[in-house]
């Protein structure tokens, strides 16, 4: 007896383990009741949230975001702002000075709390900048939901970045990180950053918000409006149902997304149509000669949907909803806050691209942005490159579509300022820095990843991907870990160089000696990262003779790839700064040498790569 409880206790233990090892989300329903003062540019809120603990740890404290709090003089985003000068977001400085340090008292972002309680009685609380800790008197034990309830009131800022009232378009309310929200509690622990200007990282959550404003005022937002016949704009028979304060209620629901944002204007006009065997789109802004492009969008916007559901699979929600709203573009929960003025169709549609791919890489595959904007920023800018190139086909042929971001890299890594694209989202020394790394290496990171494996096989990673880990919070060791079974290939080396360092690739064709028969090639690697290389020699004749030169440091050469067949060279170790290949052609059949024909390798010194017979 004593035998069998002991191996009980010890296999509940692998067990307890393997459930503490193994993945977890934390699950969040809030339940909001908002009273709009539109004159006074106030709300007053209240929600009841229930929050189910699926971690392996008790919890006795739960920390909140209070991101409009940032909006204030001697804020921690107003102090990096004054540090960091005129290489801090030129949104907010003027000169170099921090524009949040001029706020008045009637024009900053406050979240004054009015009470909290737990399963109904009150609990402590303290406020640290954009950050509200929650002491808890009953500490929530894995497996087990509490019930918050909370009571607050707000003045909504003037628009800086993101957020706020009466921005440049003439839009008078931007509703986005605009309640207290539960932050995220995962492996890593508490996602309690501040809030400084750029990413963000929650909880999955459901949503049910009445949010009562004036009659007059139109509302877009990330969710299902339950109530389109007692509102202005969602239907032409709608029967406006009104209080005694002349203020209508929107109800709104929306499921297992990261947040809810809306914004409101009396000027909004609401337009939608239907992606086929597909969701419910919706256009929110107002009409003028500068937004007339949003009617011919349309198109445009149908065909993203198709290619984005095709390419990586299919956009989860029943609705989503573009709305004039921003100071540029930003990605929330079933909708995108842009600006709705552009001077051409093409910059109109690729913003609404560049955010609506965000609603893939980001909001349904859930990575903390924080910490990992590059998987963020970079994954959506590759694919939005990706799709524009499709929507808007180039007037002059070209291997691909990054040629751009490889250009912009190569002139910024020799610059000299280059930071490694690792870091937290907030902690580069400049804005611009932050965009390279972010945006653009994060971007590279698969078009590299396509050089290595080939085409076809990040394709199928990307695939995989989504599948695997959509509606849950991915990181860099889980894409990792798909394009590794996918490929066959070791690429952990190309993972660190390219995300932790700021090491480079730099190839060149060192040599040609030839003899009647033979071309004898001696190629030499000048960066700090090595790479295997497509090299094409081209005859008199204009054949094209492909190779591939793997490295062991893959411990496999890719199979095939979309830019042609290749013949597989021996291998190149990475030990060794030079490689010689003999190619079976005489000088009077050979023409040119190039390194890497399909312009995907992000080598910064690319003229060296060209060999011409002379």
């Amino acid at each position: 007896m004593r035998k069998n409880l002991a191996f009980f206790v010890f296999l509940w233990g692998l067990v307890f383990q393997a459930q503490k090892a193994g993945y977890y989300q934390q699950s969040v329903k809030y339940t909001m009741n908002i009273d709009v003062d539109v004159r006074k540019f106030t709300y007053k809120g209240e929600q009841a949230i229930v929050y189910k603990n699926n971690s392996p740890d008790e919890l006795d404290i739960i920390y909140f975001h209070l991101y409009w709090n940032a909006f204030q003089p001697h804020s921690i985003m107003d102090q990096e702002i004054q540090n960091r000068g005129k290489n801090s977001d030129s949104r907010l400085n003027i000169g170099g000075v921090s524009r949040l340090s001029s706020l008045l008292p009637s024009e900053r972002g406050i979240q004054d709390i009015k009470e909290i309680r737990q399963n109904g009685r009150e609990v402590k609380y303290e406020i640290q900048g954009t950050i509200m800790k929650v002491f808890l008197r009953k500490a929530i034990r894995p497996g087990t939901s509490t019930a918050l309830s909370m009571k607050w009131e707000s003045q909504i800022p003037v628009q800086i970045r993101r957020s706020g009232r009466n921005n440049a378009e003439g839009i008078a309310l931007t509703m986005t990180q605009w309640y207290p929200k539960i932050a995220e509690y995962d492996y890593d622990g508490w996602a309690v950053f501040d809030y400084i200007s750029r990413e963000f990282h929650a909880p999955f959550a459901d949503f049910d918000v009445r949010i009562s404003i004036d009659k007059d005022y139109i509302i877009g937002a990330g969710g299902t409006l339950k109530n389109p016949d007692e509102v202005r704009g969602y239907k032409t028979d709608a029967k406006i149902r009104y209080d005694q304060n002349n203020k209508v209620t929107w109800h709104w629901t929306a499921e297992n997304i990261l947040d809810f944002a809306w914004a409101a204007d009396p000027g909004y006009i609401v337009e939608r149509f239907r992606v086929p065997r597909g969701s419910e789109i919706f256009y929110v802004y107002k009409v003028s000669d500068k937004t007339a492009f949003w009617a011919l969008s349309k198109d445009y916007i149908t065909r993203f949907f198709l290619l984005m559901n095709s390419k990586y699979g299919a956009y989860a929600y029943p609705t989503y909803s573009f709305i004039q709203g921003g100071d540029g573009g930003m990605e929330y929960g079933r909708c995108s806050m842009i600006l709705g003025e552009a001077k051409s169709l093409e910059r109109l549609v690729r913003l609404m691209v560049h955010e609506g791919v965000h609603s893939w890489f980001q909001q349904m595959l859930a990575t903390n942005e924080s910490m990992r904007a590059w998987m963020d920023e970079g994954f959506t800018t590759y694919t939005q490159d990706f799709i524009m190139n499709i929507l808007f086909p180039p007037r002059s042929s070209r291997p691909n579509p990054f040629v751009g971001i490889l250009t912009s890299y190569q002139l910024f890594v020799l610059s000299g300022a280059e930071q490694p694209a690792g870091l937290l989202a907030d902690t580069y020394d400049s804005a611009k820095q932050y965009n390279m790394a972010s945006y653009v290496k994060g971007a590279l990171y698969l078009v590299e990843l396509g050089y290595i494996m080939g085409e076809e096989k990040l394709s199928e990673v990307l695939k995989e991907y989504f599948t695997d880990w959509k509606m849950k919070h991915p990181t860099d060791r889980d894409f990792m870990n798909i394009a590794q079974k996918i490929s066959g290939m070791d690429l952990k080396w190309f993972h660190h160089y390219w995300i932790n360092t700021t090491k480079t690739i730099d190839y060149s064709i060192r040599n040609v000696v030839y003899t009647d028969k033979e071309t004898f090639v001696t190629l030499e690697r000048k960066g700090g990262i090595p790479m295997p290389i497509d090299l094409v020699a081209v005859t008199k004749d204009k054949k094209h003779l492909m190779y591939s030169i793997p490295i062991q440091l893959t411990r496999k050469a890719k199979e095939r790839d979309t830019y042609g067949s290749f013949k597989i060279l021996p291998v190149w170790s990475s030990s060794c700064k030079q490689y010689t290949l003999s190619l079976p052609l005489s000088k009077n059949q050979l023409d040119v040498l190039l390194i890497d024909p399909s312009q995907r390798l992000a080598d910064i010194s690319p003229e060296d790569n060209r060999w011409e017979v002379k």
